[in-house]
């Protein structure tokens, strides 16, 4: 905010005087909210971040390394020569290119400004070997079982285990028909008397 002061002077050539005067309150930053991946494949590329909203002005970021701070960029310096990684002081980010075993370790950030400072907890980010091997070795397996899996259905289908066990339409027998018969009342012959029969 901006003050103005007056002052008043009867005797002096100038009646009246005033200052202005902008005062200015700086905020220490609070703990920074860091965010860093548990574990990542060597050759994968990996982003660390740190944030900080409270603090006036802006802070800027600075992240460690195992205690030791870490430079912009780890071309310029001869100690990270294997490491590929860039850090922004403005937005906190933390950028692996292509993390590597060397990088494994523990990993703070400090936010500061005019005011002060203040550090996140560390966080360990572990580097691992892809087991590129292993991974094609179970792929073939699976493979493996597929096609056994695959033979014994085409054994089974041969030896007519999957063989469809109703009658065939041309073995259906129908069955036969009883006989005929027709029978006459007769009044000579007493009760009944055979006419005819036939087979059909």
């Amino acid at each position: 905010a901006t003050y103005r002061c007056e002052v008043a002077a009867f005797k002096d050539q100038k009646s009246i005087d005033e200052i202005k005067i902008t005062l200015t309150v700086q905020v220490k930053p609070v703990t920074p909210r860091c965010s860093v991946p548990k574990s990542v494949a060597v050759g994968k590329s990996a982003i660390l971040h740190c944030r900080e909203n409270e603090g006036y002005p802006s802070p800027t970021y600075r992240w460690y390394w195992n205690s030791e701070p870490l430079p912009e960029d780890s071309k310029t310096n001869p100690k990270y020569v294997n490491s590929s990684f860039e850090v922004n002081p403005r937005t906190g980010d933390l950028e692996f290119k292509a993390v590597g075993k060397a990088d494994t370790g523990l990993y703070y950030c400090i936010a500061t400004n005019e005011a002060g400072s203040s550090k996140c907890e560390g966080e360990t980010m572990e580097v691992y070997d892809l087991n590129v091997a292993g991974i094609v070795g179970g792929v073939v397996v699976v493979l493996l079982v597929l096609a056994l899996i695959t033979l014994g259905i085409c054994c089974a289908r041969r030896k007519g285990y999957f063989a469809n066990n109703k009658p065939n339409a041309k073995s259906y027998k129908a069955p036969a028909k009883p006989e005929m018969v027709n029978f006459l009342r007769t009044d000579d012959e007493g009760d009944f008397r055979h006419k005819s029969s036939f087979v059909i």
